[in-house]
């Protein structure tokens, strides 16, 4: 497997899956250690795992710290909504968010029938 592939997506998931093959190796290993040269394979694959998990582990606990220091030096309207009071979902807070929702490829959903009675209840109001 190539590293920038096991690096990306979610490590924290991965490291919890190369663990996880890492202890089934370990106990492999185990349940064929009358056979010198198998015993000694499934060690190292186990090992190879368990140390992989660990390496992910680590690096998904960087990279989240990473990102909490970067947030919190963002000023605060990068990061959150001012207030612009126009009832948007919390999908909108952020640059993030509005970048999202000026950029997305998604339609706006379409209104409930509570929204639309409300409307209509405001309008004649």
């Amino acid at each position: 497997m190539a590293l920038q592939r096991m690096f990306s997506g979610d490590p924290a998931r991965s490291s919890m899956l190369y663990l996880g093959i890492g202890v089934l190796s370990l106990v492999k290993a185990i349940a064929v250690r009358k056979d010198p040269d198998r015993f000694r394979r499934e060690l190292l694959d186990a090992g190879l795992f368990i140390g992989a998990g660990l390496v992910l582990r680590q690096y998904s606990q960087l990279k989240e710290e990473k990102r909490a220091e970067m947030q919190e030096r963002l000023p605060s309207w990068l990061s959150t909504d001012s207030g612009s009071g126009s009832g948007t979902s919390t999908r909108s807070t952020g640059l993030r968010g509005r970048a999202m929702q000026r950029f997305s490829s998604e339609p706006e959903p379409e209104p409930t029938f509570v929204e639309k009675a409300q409307r209509a209840i405001q309008g004649r109001q």
